[in-house]
């Protein structure tokens, strides 16, 4: 992700601890899933499911809008379980470009499924869409112009979260379909994607949805808004938690806190398009919240290094280890 909507952020927005989270769901298994420490399993892949529509305008907020749908890709293990865990993945590109089939995402696809999860790699509004936002949202942003260097990605950050938050509840609602044990669903994704990733893990259902009402977008209806969720970890790959804090300062819903999800925290030192203080200020959130966390910056790198490594680990082996020991899940 570019650089300027973070410097932005940290210039404008206050960082404070909350107690905030998705709700909890009910056990649907007693026992936790099994896992495989090494690629065991063929995958079947199913692409372009739709996972909910949005608006896409012609102007920002205009009248003229067409309807989007919203695809996301399903890997699924070819195993007999019927206790699986699953992660929801989520690309980056500065929520200007990327998709589901970038080869980072579809490599963590395929590397979970291997081992026993159901993954899915979710596709989102992006700039050029125009996607609905809240008018307060459109306030602050042309408010703060002078501070704001690129507002049309500005724009661009409530309807990319939205579409997040509706993929979650859809992995929820269809969990029955892929055997999916919902006390076991991690969420995960590289720079804009770890943005909307660790939002899904730090923010709480009415977060990114009820800002706008079904009679502004009718394509509401379409997200299984009344699904509860509930994330158990979070993959963050060189994000931030900027839509998080832009809740905070827009709403004055106080996130972070005691309920968050675990996360795992992987950033470049020398990162100059996500800077390596917006990782340090994750990880203090998760110090002063106490919510257990994992701290790996990559000594020397830059943006997006998919192929470092921490201590001879690659960097997908750490968030398999993490996802393992926050979960207790069980190895075969």
């Amino acid at each position: 992700m570019r650089k300027l909507i973070y410097t932005f952020a940290l210039t404008t927005i206050l960082y404070a601890c909350s107690s905030s989270d998705t709700n909890d769901v009910p056990d649907t298994n007693n026992q936790a899933p099994t896992v495989s420490e090494n690629s065991t399993y063929q995958v079947t892949v199913t692409k372009d499911i739709t996972y909910a529509e949005g608006l896409s305008h012609q102007t920002i907020n205009s009248s003229s809008s067409t309807v989007k749908e919203l695809k996301l890709d399903a890997y699924v293990p070819n195993n007999s379980s019927t206790n699986r865990p699953a992660v929801l993945l989520i690309h980056g590109g500065g929520f200007v470009g990327g998709s589901k089939e970038v080869s980072q995402m579809t490599y963590l696809a395929n590397y979970f499924a291997e081992r026993g999860w159901v993954a899915f790699s979710i596709n989102y509004r992006l700039q050029a869409d125009l996607g609905t936002v809240p008018q307060e949202w459109a306030t602050y942003i042309e408010n703060n112009s002078a501070i704001i260097a690129d507002k049309d990605q500005a724009y661009a950050l409530y309807p990319a979260s939205r579409d997040a938050k509706a993929a979650l509840r859809w992995v929820f609602a269809n969990a029955g379909t892929y055997n999916i044990n919902l006390d076991y669903v991690s969420v995960g994704g590289g720079s804009a994607g770890a943005v909307s990733a660790t939002m899904l893990g730090v923010t709480e259902a009415e977060d990114y949805y009820s800002e706008i009402s079904s009679s502004t977008d009718p394509t509401l209806a379409s997200t299984n808004g009344g699904e509860t969720t509930r994330v158990r970890t979070i993959l963050d790959f060189w994000g931030s938690g900027v839509t998080a804090r832009l809740i905070n300062d827009l709403y004055g819903k106080q996130r972070f806190g005691a309920n968050d999800a675990p996360i795992i925290i992987i950033h470049g030192t020398e990162d100059p398009t996500v800077l390596f203080s917006e990782a340090e200020t994750l990880r203090d959130h998760y110090i002063n919240s106490g919510v257990p966390y994992e701290f790996y910056p990559l000594e020397g790198k830059g943006h997006g290094p998919w192929n470092a490594t921490f201590d001879g680990k690659r960097l997908e082996v750490l968030c398999f280890d993490f996802m393992v020991k926050q979960m207790n899940l069980n190895l075969q």
